[in-house]
């Protein structure tokens, strides 16, 4: 990675009912930009879609690129805690298309929260 580069950090969480992207620089104190799968689709059950998630990181990686940054390292966050670890549908479809956008990826990291022994999981359906 070159140093005369300016980086940001893309959060991206995806669970199985929605998707969001928020930009932030290298601190995460600034907020460059955010974006959810409401924000482009009509239907409440295609937020979580990877159709979603490639139109809204369209938009956010034109935001970025406007404001300076070449490129980001992207924070994906399943829902965590006692609900499921891996993340939705959206998440591989917003890298992916970050990256034909024209952004640079640099480290991808998985941030979901896992407990180390907390409250008590849901209950087994059937079983």
């Amino acid at each position: 990675m070159a140093d005369d580069k300016t980086w940001g950090v893309a959060h991206v969480h995806a669970s199985f009912n929605n998707t969001i992207i928020t930009v932030t620089d290298l601190t995460g104190a600034e907020t460059i930009t955010k974006s959810s799968g409401g924000t482009v689709v009509k239907q409440n059950r295609d937020e979580a879609s990877p159709y979603a998630a490639m139109q809204m990181a369209e938009v956010v990686a034109q935001e970025v690129l406007d404001a300076g940054i070449e490129g980001v390292h992207v924070r994906v966050r399943g829902p965590g805690g006692n609900q499921q670890k891996n993340p939705g549908p959206g998440a591989q479809a917003t890298i992916r298309a970050l990256a034909r956008a024209g952004l640079e990826i640099g480290r991808i990291e998985d941030v979901t929260p896992i407990p180390h022994d907390g409250t008590r999981g849901p209950k087994n359906s059937g079983f």
